[in-house]
């Protein structure tokens, strides 16, 4: 099994619904305020400093799982070789507001700790373990309001190595669930009817549930597709959306990829869903109206670019991402052709970077932990600056006011991109 999903947990937990308002200039869950890799700061930023002066810089235990940012709190969880923690501090300064112990610690060979992105929502965090340990916290305190266990509650276990195929049960839940309004749905994966959970956000209270697939390394986004609000679901056995609604499963597709590693976030394009991975490739299906409800069928598919854990951002009808051959891509949303490819980004087996895009620009962390500022420009690679700024890192970085919080093995820091 590849790093896959140690990077996607961790980098993986739980997005705000589109239409749902995000304060400011935030950065409160999985790839940003709406699971798009967009900013909410208009901002273009033009150059990168010269040279990396953090404005602070902390200690901090093993996992992948992504900093969020709201106003001033960062949260952020680890490990300690024995216990899994949320930790609360002042995004301005890096110091330790409230600190708690929430689960058990887990590991592979790829590493040890969580790996699903937090999310905040107004006056709460939201947290989930490797092994399928979730909590909601106060956000001023770090008090459980309430919380569930994929093992206790569904019988989803985490096996590690004892399991047969690398999905969450072997490589942790990495997944990152997702918030429409009031509800919250996650990645249980539980094959008898229990693939996707809808509880209240508020009081943890189950909804519904629906599905039959395992969990993969995927986070979910919701979208509305033919007219129909809903969430999207790349698991271990297929792409799917289900209303939010009821959970009643509108359109699936099965996608068999080896070792059912499917790690990326599916992107939407108008009625179109993208999603790619080692084996499949990039390929996009469209949702219609069908008889009766929802149809899939597939749109275009580009069977070259393997793309394996990377997940693209959309930008003026292209995508822009890591590609399957230690390079960086474009190619057309509307067609999956590729436009240009830049080799030199990867070294060995590291095939994944993380994209943001703030202004008219594209903030590209490598995994060697290099942060490129790069024009997205469909016609070719276009470099504006790049700078080093942390070790390896498999954790996607968050952007806030003008601050980028960088995650790497030992350290979380944050970097002001404006000074000079």
């Amino acid at each position: 099994m590849h790093k896959c999903v140690v990077l996607f947990l961790g980098l993986s937990l739980a997005t705000v619904f589109a239409s749902t308002p995000v304060p400011n200039r935030d950065w409160p869950q999985w790839r940003g305020p709406n699971r798009t890799g967009y900013s909410k700061d208009a901002q273009t930023i033009s150059s990168l400093p010269k040279e990396l002066k953090p404005v602070w810089k902390i200690d901090i235990g093993g996992g992948f799982a992504a900093p969020v940012v709201q106003g001033s709190a960062l949260i952020y969880v680890d490990e300690n070789g024995s216990r899994e923690f949320a930790h609360r501090i002042d995004a301005a300064t890096g110091k330790e507001v409230w600190k708690i112990d929430y689960a058990k610690m887990e590991s592979d060979e790829w590493g040890a700790g969580p790996r699903a992105t937090p999310i905040i929502d107004g006056e709460r965090v939201y947290v989930q373990s490797m092994n399928g340990e979730f909590r909601c916290l106060d956000l001023a305190t770090g008090k459980t309001i309430w919380q569930t266990s994929f093992d206790q509650q569904f019988g989803v276990k985490f096996l590690g190595s004892k399991a047969r195929e690398g999905t969450a049960s072997r490589r942790g839940n990495n997944g990152s669930g997702v918030i429409a309004g009031d509800k919250l749905i996650l990645p249980v994966g539980n094959t008898d009817g229990a693939s996707l959970v809808c509880f209240n956000k508020n009081d943890g209270k189950m909804l519904w549930k629906s599905g039959t697939d395992e969990a993969a390394y995927s986070s979910f986004i919701t979208a509305t597709l033919a007219g129909v609000p809903q969430v999207v679901a790349f698991t271990a056995d297929a792409l799917l959306g289900a209303s939010l609604e009821d959970g009643k499963i509108l359109w699936r597709v099965p996608l068999e990829t080896n070792a059912k590693r499917h790690a990326a976030t599916p992107v939407i394009d108008g009625d179109n869903v993208i999603v790619n991975s080692h084996t499949i490739g990039l390929v996009a299906f469209r949702i219609a109206k069908d008889t009766g409800g929802l149809k899939a069928t597939p749109a275009w598919a580009n069977q070259d670019l393997k793309i394996n854990l990377a997940t693209p951002v959309l930008v003026d009808g292209h995508l822009y991402c890591q590609g399957a051959n230690k390079d960086y891509i474009c190619a057309e949303a509307a067609t999956g052709k590729l436009k240009w490819s830049r080799p030199g980004f990867g070294q060995g087996k590291r095939d994944y970077s993380s994209t943001i895009v703030v202004g008219k620009n594209l903030l590209v962390l490598t995994e060697e932990g290099t942060l490129l500022l790069l024009q997205p420009n469909p016609e070719k690679y276009t470099e504006i600056a790049r700078l080093q700024v942390c070790g390896n890192t498999w954790s996607f970085p968050a952007y806030a006011n003008g601050k980028l919080y960088v995650r790497d093995t030992r350290n979380l820091q944050c970097i002001d991109l404006a000074a000079k």
